[in-house]
């Protein structure tokens, strides 16, 4: 059987999805497979998407046109915004989502999309050619695929999104079994392939925690956590009515000594101790061996009781991840308050797999040595549904532009939450799985999850991933934001006595001399509601621009402190470095900048500048070498 089509996307998890469904809604006919499509847009661990800075990798993708927003939008169950008691800036969304409708509801809008079609197979091995004349590093080029049933797909471009499943190995204690996640089919031959092209391979492991039966935990035992009263969508097209439904409470418990006792006494029944994990954790997210382990001074960990659905008794328990047997597990779960007669439906379990060393990519997520090969998600050694969907849908489109002769997409770490992930996949050495967290990001004060459509939605139009009318309303949206801000420093505001009770009675200075309407919205104790009472001609805006409005004039300091800090910044990277660089001509250069260098080959002075072992006075060194190169080619010319 032998095919021929655009786009072949191998993987139907989180970066799958937004992978084919940028191809297919660019108008280029797609297949993307999966071992199971019943494991489309699974969710195998956290039964959430969002929470800290990962809401804002969602509210990015929304804003480029992808899938993920609108999906948790239509099967929340609960939603609330981190940090809300911080600045802006770290506010994150989080949504627990029902597992099974947000699987059923991905899956339907994947079959019911244009140019899409789904394909349940097992892909063994990719088709290639050499070719020394292409441009750049790659001296390979794509040319299609083969099932494990013998079927060929000729394509233009691959797309990997394997996940977790490449020779996947999931162990619970001494019990090893050879599947993927939830049991589901492991992907066994593809490894093979990528090495036989060169491509570097990792062991790499996750973990997730049991599922309780509902009915036998005792909830009063816990603390009752609740959604928001006021539910904020994830996608900029949701309408916020609609999301303000009845939401289910999760509860919060702890670990003790007892618990911790347990674990100490069979470290030597954990694969992750007995030594037979071969693979890499992740250090933000460890198991509750690792916990005790490591952090031997805590007397108690957090226990999060998350339901996995509304249809379902199945309950998720966030914080205790584990590889240990079954009986340890019964053992440790039964000592945390309310667990005391819990049963378990579903084990903890370890996986193991394999995936990529991705410094072999390219910022556009495409293979160096390798045209027409693109990768994302955990292949490409991340971690989380959120950082997988985001380099899906880039790795999605510039796949697209690729083929259809377009300049392709990068966000630089100025730009947005997805630029600083994927630089940092592509840039630093990652000896695990990679986890986003706002701290990674040194503009975030601009990166606001609030303000990501403004930021993306343009280069989403651009791309053709978002609709001429959702555009027009970021534009009038940012139109109004820029006017009431201009309107703000314009209206005056006396020292009489109208004024001067109003800022009594909000515990507030009184004034002076006058001053402007921005200039009291700057004092942390008033808001813009509050400035009502004397700000009697303003005209009714919705909640979201009064938002921008607010950030904008009480953050303004900060906010040009980092866009002057974003010039820098820029310089550095448009200094483009030549394909053709030779580093072991530059003597200058330290030996070990030269062998890094050389490995990362980067395409500007400002990622070279972010690797590892390459030294201010390297940069200084390759600045030089760069006007010397330039004026060369000047003079040649």
């Amino acid at each position: 059987m032998r095919e021929k089509i655009d786009v072949c996307v191998v993987g139907a998890g989180h970066a799958g999805c937004e992978a084919a469904l940028a191809c297919a809604r660019l108008g280029l006919e797609t297949i993307i497979f999966t071992v199971s499509v019943d494991s489309i847009a699974l969710m195998p661990c956290n039964p959430n998407i969002g929470g800290s800075s990962k809401g804002h990798l969602v509210r990015e993708i929304d804003a480029l046109g992808g899938e993920m927003g609108k999906n948790i939008d239509k099967t929340f169950i609960q939603s609330k915004m981190l940090n809300v008691s911080k600045g802006p800036a770290v506010h994150s969304l989080r949504a627990q989502a029902d597992k099974s409708e947000y699987t059923r509801s991905m899956r339907s809008v994947l079959e019911n999309q244009e140019h899409l079609t789904i394909k349940q197979a097992e892909v063994c091995k990719l088709l290639w050619e050499d070719k020394n004349s292409l441009s750049g590093m790659a001296n390979k080029k794509i040319v299609g695929l083969e099932t494990f049933t013998g079927a060929v797909y000729e394509c233009k471009a691959v797309i990997l999104c394997t996940g977790t499943y490449l020779k996947a190995r999931c162990l619970c204690g001494e019990a090893i079994t050879y599947t993927g996640p939830n049991g589901l089919q492991a992907a066994n031959y593809l490894t093979d392939s990528l090495l036989s092209m060169g491509i570097e391979m990792r062991r790499f492991k996750t973990g997730t925690p049991a599922r309780m039966d509902g009915r036998s935990i005792d909830y009063s035992k816990m603390e009752e956590q609740f959604g928001d009263k006021k539910v904020i969508p994830f996608s900029f097209s949701t309408d916020p009515e609609s999301v303000q439904i009845e939401q289910v409470s999760c509860y919060l418990t702890y670990t003790n000594e007892q618990t911790h006792e347990i674990i100490r006494n069979n470290l030597d029944r954990s694969p992750i101790y007995a030594g037979i994990i071969e693979g890499t954790g992740p250090r933000y997210c460890p198991s509750i061996e690792d916990k005790v382990v490591k952090f031997a001074d805590k007397e108690r960990h957090q226990v999060f009781i998350e339901p996995e659905g509304l249809h379902t008794n199945e309950m998720y328990v966030g914080g205790m991840s584990s590889s240990l047997p079954e009986d340890v597990q019964l053992a440790m779960y039964r000592t945390v308050p309310g667990l005391e007669n819990c049963k378990i439906v579903r084990n903890a379990y370890a996986i193991e797999y394999d995936c990529i060393n991705p410094k072999q990519l390219y910022a556009t997520l495409r293979f160096k040595q390798i045209e027409g090969l693109y990768s994302g998600g955990q292949f490409n050694g991340s971690s989380g549904y959120e950082e997988a969907a985001a380099q899906g849908l880039i790795a999605g489109i510039n796949a697209a532009m690729f083929i259809l002769g377009k300049d392709e997409l990068i966000l630089d770490r100025s730009e947005a939450y997805i630029g600083v992930l994927i630089d940092d996949l592509v840039t630093k050495e990652n000896f695990e799985p990679y986890r986003m967290m706002t701290s990674r990001a040194e503009y975030r004060l601009l990166l606001r999850q609030d303000n990501a459509d403004i930021r993306l939605m343009e280069k989403g139009y651009a791309v053709g991933l978002v609709s001429k009318k959702q555009y027009d309303a970021m534009l009038f949206k940012k139109k109004m934001i820029e006017k009431e801000i201009n309107r703000l420093k314009n209206v005056k505001i006396g020292a009489g006595k109208v004024n001067q009770e109003f800022l009594f009675r909000h515990n507030s200075a009184s004034l002076k001399t006058g001053t402007n309407l921005a200039e009291l919205l700057c004092r942390p104790e008033l808001d813009y509601n509050l400035l009502s009472e004397i700000d009697v001609d303003r005209e009714n805006l919705s909640e979201d621009v009064i938002q921008q409005v607010e950030i904008e004039i009480k953050y303004e300091g900060y906010i040009e402190r980092q866009l002057r800090q974003v010039e820098q910044f820029k310089k550095m990277e448009q200094k483009k470095l030549p394909d053709d660089i030779d580093y072991e001509k530059i003597s200058s250069l330290r030996l070990e900048a030269r062998q890094k260098l050389i490995s990362f080959h980067p395409i500007s002075v400002g990622q070279a500048s972010r690797i590892s072992g390459v030294s201010p006075a390297d940069i200084s060194v390759l600045l030089v070498y760069l006007e010397q190169y330039n004026h060369r080619g000047r003079g040649e010319k």
